[in-house]
């Protein structure tokens, strides 16, 4: 039972992803049209980038950036605006789960060791906003956009012009509340090298080109999975199995879901009654409720305006802790801290992406719609 308790607490959008489907199988039964439901594309490319970020981290790209950035810092909003810059830019590329992962506990040890946990929490709520905000740029910046750029088959400049406007306002606020950070002095940091892997450097910004190809259509993803699996059994098939697989089968169940209701035809017939011209509010609003990622598989079969659910589910990642699933990875890495302050931390949380989300939906209503 203890497992079991254990696995509902780190897995619960995947055990709801589960719950639904299998619900939804009981009015469509299984059959072949099941296959259809499946986004092959966008499963390969997410386990392709996964799996390459985790082999660039491993070749020690992330520690060597960051350790880079501290070791220049003179005060604390000098360690965190380098660090929320690096979230926000890295993220396009990385993920946000993945930038959040690498540069939050470089940030809870530098400050640890500077003397300076007081500005801990205000820091990682904005490298956790920028991780967010700065990843919807990009196709591969996080899931929900690699899935919605294949299903609505966008162009790379399209996806782009769709996505800059909001991208670039995020980075003029974010670095506008950088200066909400304390310009307190700090300890000298003690200096430490981080030694790079160069053979599984070049492996892997090669592996990264090919993936980055098969996101423009260049290339077909049977082909980048096959070169990732096939170079990966040769060089180094560890990280093979670094990829987050619980997320993959997220994206499966929601696939079965979403696939299921559609050939409900009272449910197709009620749902695109209910989004059309409110895409972006359902969106933004279910984001809230079931996070970002999910609220992109279910409604994108129900309409066909892609930009504003686009938009929607990117924006909609600021809100409650859980509207991002990167979120809760902050939440995660800071309770875990020495002399953590909960509350305080999500009332800052909190505060910070309700007026975010003010901001950016009021510039959707008026500028963008």
């Amino acid at each position: 039972m203890s497992t079991i308790r254990s696995f509902l607490k780190q897995e619960p959008v995947f055990v709801i992803s589960a719950l639904a489907a299998v619900i939804s199988c009981l009015f469509v039964l299984p059959d072949a049209g099941y296959l259809s439901y499946i986004d092959f594309r966008t499963l390969a490319l997410l386990y392709g980038l996964m799996t390459v970020v985790a082999g660039l981290q491993k070749a020690g790209v992330f520690a060597v950036l960051a350790r880079a950035l501290g070791m220049r810092a003179k005060n604390t909003r000098s360690i965190g605006v380098p660090l929320v810059c690096l979230c926000f830019f890295s993220s396009m590329f990385i993920t946000n789960d993945v930038a959040l992962i690498t540069f939050v506990p470089f940030t809870v040890i530098v400050l640890s060791l500077a003397g300076r946990r007081e500005a801990m929490i205000r820091i990682i709520v904005l490298q956790t906003v920028a991780a967010n905000l700065g990843s919807m740029l990009t196709p591969i910046g996080n899931p929900q956009n690699l899935y919605l750029y294949s299903y609505y088959n966008f162009s790379f400049t399209g996806f782009l012009a769709a996505t800059f406007p909001v991208w670039f306002l995020s980075l003029c606020l974010l670095l506008l509340a950088c200066l909400l950070v304390p310009a307190s002095s700090i300890k000298s940091l003690p200096k430490e090298d981080h030694e790079m892997k160069y053979r599984l450097l070049w492996i892997y910004l090669g592996l990264f080109a090919v993936c980055l190809l098969t996101v423009v259509r260049v290339l077909n993803w049977p082909v980048m999975l096959l070169a990732v699996v096939g170079i990966l059994l040769i060089f180094d098939r560890k990280t093979l199995l670094k990829a987050d697989f619980m997320l993959l089968l997220t994206f499966v169940a929601f696939f079965v879901f979403a696939g299921n209701l559609a050939r409900i035809h009272a449910v197709d017939g009620l749902l695109k009654e209910l989004l059309y011209g409110r895409e972006y509010l359902a969106s933004l609003l279910t984001s809230q409720i079931i996070s970002n990622v999910p609220a992109a598989l279910l409604l994108s079969g129900f309409t066909e305006n892609a930009k504003a659910l686009l938009l929607g589910v990117n924006i909609g990642g600021l809100g409650t802790p859980i509207a991002s699933l990167a979120s809760l990875i902050s939440l995660k890495l800071y309770f875990q801290t020495e002399k953590a302050r909960p509350g305080r931390f999500l009332l800052e949380f909190t505060v910070g992406n309700l007026l975010l989300l003010l901001i950016l939906s009021l510039f959707w209503s008026l500028v963008l719609r």
